[in-house]
């Protein structure tokens, strides 16, 4: 069972949101804007919706421009509930 459980948080770092770094909004965080794209219902017009996210940095790795992977955590804050899983990309 203490296997199962070793590797549960592997998974969930595999996974999350991907997106970019638009601000750094203190010691530790920044904003991380993600973008989907979906196809209106109706028209089958392809729509860009962007939402941000404030994001735990813990490291002070990530850089205006970078795109990372975010996960979904406890609450940090008033505002954050992700923190960065990876940079994939640097600017």
């Amino acid at each position: 069972m203490s296997e199962e459980t070793n590797t549960a948080p592997e998974v969930k770092a595999r996974k999350g949101r991907r997106g970019e770094v638009i601000s750094k909004s203190g010691d530790k965080s920044i904003v991380v804007q993600v973008e989907r794209r979906k196809q209106h219902p109706v028209y089958g017009k392809v729509i860009r919706m962007r939402r941000k996210f404030h994001v735990h940095d813990e490291k002070n790795e990530a850089k205006v421009g970078d795109h990372v992977r975010i996960v979904e955590c406890r609450p940090i804050s008033r505002l954050k509930r992700f923190r960065l899983a990876a940079i994939e990309r640097t600017a």
